[in-house]
């Protein structure tokens, strides 16, 4: 038995009926909805990180199967793979906590080795070439800000502007998460850009994440946030403001809604 077999199996004998039926209504996968056609085996998420854990080296081949499956397990698993495959290659290219030629904190730098820096960028490349299979937003919102996000924190970011306008729900939800990884170095340039981009996006689940990553810039610089509100906030839609300024105080946020 293959490494990909004993892993699908594994996952088989977790399946727990009545969760899957659960998951398939709370992650829309009925006719016309975002989620159609995903199939679950009701398996925790904290069982899936288990099983991916006893499988750190499989190749992208086998993870690219597991990525084209219609199981939602298959694919969350895969990610956890991958994620935890970038991260051990980032782990190997931090020689120091900073550089001394640049003076970045280690998380910033290029990686050192060029064997590794290949090997990020495949990882990467691989990852955005699978977008129509990393297609709900909890596979979206776990792997962009820590693969797509992570390598571009030192590397030209268009590809994310790309995506923001592209047509396609997961690649602009992606291009949103990515930014995450931005804003927890108080990098907020690129996440108030898209935002901008996906004003007027018609699809909640943008709504949702755009205003979620404005509220994570508020935690962090809320004179910010405002300032960004105070020039959008009337033309953005409800939910997107409503997520945005959860945190707020209560007289400030029934200023914005108010307004």
């Amino acid at each position: 038995m293959t490494k990909l077999d004993q892993l699908k199996k594994e996952l088989s004998d977790l399946t727990n009926a009545k969760q899957a039926k659960l998951l398939q209504g709370f992650f829309r996968t009925g006719p016309g909805q975002y989620g159609e056609g995903d199939i679950f085996l009701g398996i925790k998420v904290p069982a899936q990180r288990g099983v991916a854990k006893k499988y750190p080296d499989l190749n992208l081949s086998d993870i690219q199967k597991l990525l084209n499956s219609k199981i939602h397990e298959h694919r969350l698993i895969a990610l956890f793979i991958l994620i935890a495959q970038y991260k051990n290659l980032k782990n190997e290219s931090r020689v120091s906590a900073t550089s001394s030629k640049t003076g970045l904190p280690r998380r910033l730098e290029a990686p050192r080795n060029d064997k590794v820096e290949h090997r990020l960028k495949q990882i990467f490349d691989f990852y955005l070439k699978n977008y129509k299979n990393i297609n709900n937003w909890d596979l979206v919102d776990l792997s962009a800000p820590n693969i797509a996000g992570d390598y571009l924190l030192n590397q030209p970011r268009d590809i994310l502007y790309k995506l923001a306008k592209s047509d396609h729900l997961w690649q602009k939800r992606i291009a949103v998460l990515a930014t995450f990884a931005f804003i927890k170095y108080n990098d907020f340039k690129d996440t108030l850009n898209i935002a901008k981009i996906l004003l007027h996006d018609k699809h909640d689940l943008i709504h949702k994440a755009m205003g979620w990553m404005l509220r994570e810039i508020g935690k962090r610089d809320q004179a910010i946030e405002e300032k960004f509100l105070k020039k959008h906030y009337q033309q953005m839609p409800r939910t997107m403001l409503r997520y945005a300024i959860e945190k707020f105080d209560e007289p400030k946020r029934q200023f914005y809604l108010k307004k």
